[in-house]
């Protein structure tokens, strides 16, 4: 048969089972909560991370957008010296005057200066247009 002590530890048994069932199930809900509130802050993060490629995107435009003036300003820049230069060097020239190739590097140089200081400032304003 079956003792009164067998019944009491039974009893404490199922107890103790019972308890670690129900930390179990309040373990599994706090979990469960705390995996909702995580997925909200990934769907939030997804939101921002797609907003900086976004954002990511429309800057690296602009700045191949600028990149892309200065390069066409750096063309019209050497081109206008290239012409001005030739233009010199031709009425020099027609002038009945002989010039070494110091005397036109020379007046190349000097025409080159001031088309510099104008394409630096060019740039100071490209930067701001692009910000």
């Amino acid at each position: 048969m079956i003792s009164l002590e067998q019944v009491k530890l039974l009893e404490s048994k199922v107890s103790r089972i019972i308890d670690h069932v129900r930390n179990a199930n309040e373990e599994n809900s706090a979990l469960k909560k705390s995996l909702d509130s995580y997925q909200k802050r990934i769907e939030e993060l997804e939101v921002i991370v797609r907003q900086f490629k976004e954002e990511q995107s429309r800057i690296e435009d602009g700045i191949l957008s600028a990149l892309d003036r200065l390069n066409k300003f750096e063309d019209a820049v050497e081109n206008a010296i290239s012409n001005e230069s030739k233009l010199s060097a031709e009425s020099t020239l027609s002038a009945g005057s002989k010039l070494t190739g110091e005397d036109l590097t020379a007046a190349a140089i000097t025409t080159e200066i001031p088309v510099l200081e104008v394409a630096e400032e060019e740039e100071d304003s490209a930067e701001l247009d692009i910000f």
